[in-house]
């Protein structure tokens, strides 16, 4: 039974109107809105409410501290994900010594993945399953480079 699923997670902003436009612009669907607590409920899946909650909360910039999540996406999404993202004025970013140019695969999940910013600088990513483990030395690696093995 324990620990299940996740239903939720919530990060922090310096500015909540910034953070609506942002998190619309990448698809989240606004639920609620309670201006007075400065925060702001969004569903992952406009079609498949109530199973999964982003909490986007105002605070200080003395109480920001940045976060990272992700969101699970299919194959075909993650192939179109760095275009998808420059569609929308948002530049994928480096990690783990690996310019954005294409998806990379954490080896020993394995799991493609495009990391990016929110306007605070919280670490967001666009993560997909991929269906088989290879023998592989490098944690890291090009989407690319994965499919010809």
């Amino acid at each position: 039974m324990l620990p299940g699923t996740l239903y939720e997670t919530h990060v922090k902003t310096t500015n909540l109107e910034v953070a609506i436009d942002f998190y619309k612009k990448i698809g989240m669907h606004l639920a609620h809105m309670i201006e007075e607590r400065r925060v702001a409920f969004f569903w992952f899946d406009k079609h498949n409410k109530k199973e999964q909650m982003l909490g986007v909360w105002e605070v200080t910039e003395k109480e920001f501290n940045k976060s990272h999540f992700a969101f699970k996406v299919s194959y075909e999404d993650i192939v179109k994900a760095k275009d998808w993202l420059h569609e929308r004025g948002i530049e994928p970013r480096s990690a783990f010594g690996l310019e954005p140019v294409e998806p990379m695969v954490h080896t020993w999940t394995p799991t493609a993945n495009l990391y990016f910013y929110d306007p605070d600088g919280n670490s967001l990513e666009f993560l997909c399953l991929l269906p088989e483990k290879k023998n592989v030395k490098q944690d890291v690696l090009y989407l690319s480079e994965w499919e010809r093995m």
